[in-house]
């Protein structure tokens, strides 16, 4: 069996005549956390429009293998229908009802939010509406999670925490994760590979990869290598902090390109 999940090869995407995306090949590994970098409205989240299928691509070819499931920057819960209610949402439609109470419980557990199971989205802060959220997400046993910028909307502490936990709430399972953002430190804390996309037309312009676990803080040798390697390709960085990476020579190994 293949270890590869997802792969696009030569992707092009319009709308309207405006060309948003531009040859863009990208695989995947089963299991792997892939964060794609680019600036605001560069295409990142039509890009993952084309692998949720959502949209088909212009021209170039896209091969999914599995369920994907997506999470968007403003959270989608149903206003009408409690936190439990709304990740019941997620549930497929197979199962006894005592395997989906099971399924529910263990899952409000694992986003701590056992106690607010009967709140309604409007009683609860921005911070755990994102976790019900991902545990809508998780509820389906999806193969392929796509995040589009789940954390931006969020203040930094709550961005920080979040990370956090949505590292905790993939640990020990074998979902393969895209997530697109255009906060650098967000990448370098939480991905395997970092994608760095262009302006629109979005082209692949840059890779990373991180050879380190997580959970990782944003203080971490590595992180801070990476989002140096990251602004240096962007042009956003000084000869002399490059020279000052480069003298942390074990940060700096773990992060290639």
């Amino acid at each position: 069996m293949s270890d590869k999940v997802l792969c696009l090869q030569n992707v092009c995407h319009s709308f309207e005549g405006i060309e948003v995306l531009q040859d863009i090949s990208i695989e995947v590994d089963r299991g792997e956390f892939v964060v794609i970098v680019g600036p605001s409205g560069c295409g990142k989240t039509t890009l993952l429009n084309l692998i949720s299928g959502f949209h088909k691509p212009a021209s170039g070819s896209m091969v999914r293998l599995g369920q994907t499931r997506m999470v968007y920057q403003s959270d989608g819960l149903l206003p009408w229908m409690t936190v439990s209610e709304n990740i019941e949402m997620g549930f497929p439609s197979v199962g006894t009802r005592v395997s989906r109470a099971r399924q529910l419980s263990e899952l409000l557990a694992l986003v701590c939010l056992e106690s607010f199971a009967n709140h309604y989205p409007h009683q609860i802060s921005p911070g755990m509406r994102q976790r019900v959220e991902l545990a809508r997400a998780l509820a389906g046993e999806a193969s392929v999670l796509l995040l589009d910028e789940p954390f931006s909307s969020l203040d930094y502490q709550t961005r920080l925490l979040m990370r956090g936990e949505l590292v905790s709430l993939l640990a020990g399972r074998a979902t393969t994760v895209v997530l697109v953002t255009h906060d650098i430190e967000e990448a370098a804390q939480l991905a395997d590979r970092i994608i760095v996309l262009s302006g629109r037309p979005a082209r692949k312009t840059f890779e990373l990869h991180l050879d380190a676990a997580r959970p990782r803080e944003p203080t971490d040798q590595i992180v801070v290598a990476a989002m140096r390697r990251l602004l240096d390709h962007l042009g956003l960085l000084n000869a002399d902090l490059i020279k000052r990476s480069e003298r942390d020579k074990d940060a700096w190994a773990a992060v290639s390109v």
